[in-house]
């Protein structure tokens, strides 16, 4: 689904504060101590609360694999003048034409708008180098700050659902997002227009 180049441990995105990069062993422990955080942990489907020890080797070999093959595309979040020092993920997994998207930031980062900066420029390169139509996204009820930060990259609230969480005790009630491909119209791009596809 991705192209090869995002298929090379070499790749990255540039914005003016960040470096989305691969991850790498050396993030393991960055990892375990930033996404282990119980006010991080909580707002998600997939990270457990306690972190156990040394699970984010196993991530990041997982996440690197997933990478390597072209079925999704997960990347460390890193300041640009710190890109060896991750502070967060981000990252879309899917097949076909519609791709979900993830992420998560250390707490110490929060209000910065990074999870924005990190968003929208993932966003761009996947509309500039892929065939993706559209990007969903699920949002814990409690979490309005995520919502929040979806929203100002263009995303539109498409309802409520229950959404599968492996590292919860049950579902997690989300709010459900989704973004469709800008189109060009008149010499300028027109936002894409979500339908909302049935299945909230």
């Amino acid at each position: 689904m991705f192209p090869d180049y995002f298929r090379d441990d070499v790749f990255r995105i540039e914005t003016q504060r960040l470096w989305l990069r691969w991850p790498s062993a050396a993030d393991a422990p960055a990892i375990e101590q930033l996404a282990g955080e119980a006010e991080v942990a909580r707002f998600t489907a997939r990270i457990p609360h306690p972190y156990p020890a040394g699970a984010a080797q196993g991530f990041v070999f997982g996440a690197r694999s997933a990478n390597l093959a072209g079925e999704a595309l997960v990347l460390a979040i890193a300041l640009k003048q710190k890109p060896a020092s991750l502070i967060g993920m981000i990252g879309l997994e899917g097949a076909g034409d519609s791709v979900e998207l993830g992420y998560w930031l250390g707490q110490p980062y929060w209000e910065a708008g990074i999870a924005t900066e990190a968003v929208e420029a993932l966003l761009d390169m996947v509309w500039l180098a892929t065939d993706i139509e559209r990007v969903e996204a699920s949002v814990a009820l409690l979490n309005p700050r995520s919502g929040h930060v979806l929203e100002k990259a263009g995303f539109v609230a498409c309802g409520e659902r229950l959404t599968p969480a492996p590292a919860r005790a049950a579902p997690l009630p989300s709010q459900k997002f989704e973004l469709v491909r800008p189109r060009p119209r008149f010499g300028a791009v027109a936002s894409g227009l979500s339908d909302c596809r049935a299945g909230l």
